[in-house]
């Protein structure tokens, strides 16, 4: 339904009120009516359980019939997402939530800490390009898209105010500890209202290990965004109050198995295409005498800092190459910045960069960081990587160079860490050879995909099919350009003048996760799974399980996307998985 032809965003909260708030004010379509579609609704309450896959828009009543009982099957060390909604003709006020007493008996069950219980909160969103071809491209015209409020975000709350005529889920997740004991573990959903009953679910705990987050194969490489958190919340970037602000967000990235820290070489490396551009995490001096000087101390600030948060297996550096192949630096002879300007491959180019890598391998080696840092650029052309690559080498032979972009056979030997888009393919025989190398090959999605992707609008089912995709295909892991780059107010409104709404960032302030974000985990966690039994089939030589396995993995090609949904694909997958 086109419900903002003409209607332009006035949020409903002030955006210099008090940011350091868990509350906060969702934005209502004042001037649509829903009154005509909740007439047809025969119960005043309507409640139950329902797929996790489901996303509600918040003033349509669901079709969908709820469950008052829900079962599902888990790994040990394993999250599982559960979600009930709720949806109403009468207004029921304040509704909390309650999850405890999980269990086999009175004295085996899942710690209380290890159950999380939230109210899912909802944003304005829009739409694909009308020709559906995805979202790239300037949309500054909120009325050339249609717009509707859409369940996304997971509240660090359990409780909400549900009013008339509203949709309403809560999100149940339930961490498995690793040493929990196998079998069926019972619980119920309670509420604080006596109209609305318990809702029992059932866990039943195979006697299968999920390794913790930080030692999972899968690389996952999320792009952190530490300047949209110091703007969002009005405090001085890399001060304390803005570390502490930005741990319970990059908490949500460490327990997803996030393995790079995302860093800056350089003043806006993909020019301003988010509405907090980068800025440089390197100071550049050109002193008096033509020799340059570098200061590291924020760039080392961030990187310790990540650490700390449990992300420190690769540290990505971006870029040589920017979009606009401009270059900042603080010239000491006129006392303020200058820009220059130069292309890969010229002496301007190589006078700019060579003394810098040179002067940076010798901090990273200081720091302890040398091999576990690459210099990563993203979608540049063949030539000009090749011409970067060789003044990387000569720098220091032993720097590695990550790319995420289109594939080209001439660069596979010089990238450690390749990422091609998700439509494009490694020839196998190059695949396992950058397998036996110990090089990284992934995949990524943006704006370009109308499916699968990670909009605010997309079925939250396409996140979590990345993972059984690239488990099919035999990748390392999955990439995307943002993970925290946030629009002006995105716990009200994810859209931005460009690309598609949601697209920039995946969580939330606060440490407010999302529903998109769940579903990528539980994706990460089948990639996990299978890797595992795999594994565990070969060293039997069990051929009839190995091809059971490959049989299931099959199904997970994007072409199949047009005839099943991936929550369809996932659900069949997981019932076959789960029988292995």
């Amino acid at each position: 339904m086109n419900k903002l032809l003409s209607i332009f965003l006035v949020f409903a909260f002030s955006f210099s009120a008090n940011l350091f708030s868990q509350d906060y004010e969702e934005y209502e379509f004042t001037d649509v009516s829903y009154d005509s579609l909740w007439s047809n609704v025969k119960n005043d309450l309507n409640y139950g359980w329902v797929s996790s896959d489901i996303r509600f828009e918040k003033n349509v009543p669901p079709t969908v019939k709820p469950a008052k009982v829900w079962k599902t099957t888990a790994w040990k060390g394993e999250a599982v997402n559960l979600q009930a909604v709720i949806w109403t003709k009468k207004d029921l006020g304040e509704i909390k939530a309650n999850v405890n007493n999980v269990s086999i008996s009175k004295n085996i069950k899942i710690p209380d800490e290890n159950l999380q219980i939230s109210a899912v909160r909802f944003v304005v969103t829009d739409e694909l390009n009308k020709n559906k071809n995805g979202t790239c491209g300037h949309r500054p015209d909120p009325t050339k898209f249609d717009s509707l409020l859409v369940a996304d975000v997971i509240d660090i709350k359990p409780s909400v105010n549900i009013n008339a005529n509203e949709v309403r889920p809560f999100w149940v997740k339930i961490k498995i500890p690793q040493d929990a004991k196998a079998g069926t573990y019972k619980g119920v959903l309670s509420f604080n209202n006596s109209e609305l009953s318990n809702l029992p679910f059932e866990i039943k705990v195979q006697d299968k290990i999920l390794p913790e987050p930080k030692d999972w194969a899968f690389h996952l490489d999320l792009w952190q965004n530490p300047f949209s958190v110091a703007r969002y919340h009005n405090v001085p970037l890399w001060s304390e109050e803005h570390l502490e602000l930005m741990r319970p967000v990059m908490k949500i990235l460490a327990d997803a198995g996030q393995k790079i820290i995302t860093t800056s070489i350089m003043h806006k490396p993909w020019n301003a295409q988010t509405y907090d551009y980068f800025e440089s995490m390197v100071m550049r001096i050109k002193k008096l005498d033509g020799s340059w000087q570098y200061d590291y101390s924020v760039l080392d600030k961030w990187v310790e800092y990540m650490m700390s948060v449990g992300i420190d297996q690769q540290i990505n550096c971006y870029t040589l190459i920017p979009w606009d192949l401009s270059f900042q630096y603080f010239d000491q002879a006129s006392d303020q910045l200058k820009k220059t300007k130069a292309n890969p491959g010229t002496k301007e180019f190589d006078d700019y960069w060579l003394p810098f890598l040179i002067d940076f391998a010798s901090h990273l080696k200081a720091k302890g960081w040398f091999d576990i840092t690459t210099i990563a650029m993203d979608e540049r052309p063949m030539k000009s990587m090749q011409q970067v690559i060789k003044l990387i080498k000569k720098a220091d032979p032993n720097y590695k160079v990550s790319l995420a972009g289109n594939y080209h056979a001439e660069l596979v030997d010089d990238l450690y860490d390749y990422c091609i888009a998700l439509r494009q393919n490694f020839p196998p025989d190059v695949l396992e050879k950058r397998k036996n190398e110990g090089k990284k090959s992934t995949i990524y999605t943006c704006c370009s995909e109308a499916y699968p992707n990670s909009f605010t609008f997309s079925p939250p089912a396409e996140s979590a099919w990345y993972g059984w995709y690239a488990a099919n295909k035999g990748y390392d892991g999955y990439l995307r350009w943002a993970y925290s780059s946030w629009v002006k107010d995105p716990l009200v409104d994810t859209r931005f003048t460009a690309f598609g709404a949601g697209d920039c960032f995946f969580v939330y302030p606060n440490g407010r996760s999302s529903i998109r974000m769940e579903k990528l985990i539980e994706g990460i966690q089948a990639y996990e799974k299978v890797r595992i039994l795999r594994e565990k089939f070969t060293k039997e030589n069990n051929k009839a399980k190995l091809d059971k396995l490959n049989k299931i993995l099959s199904a997970f090609e994007e072409k199949n996307l047009k005839e099943v949904s991936a929550s369809d694909a996932i659900n069949k997958a997981n019932a076959e998985l789960n029988k292995l």
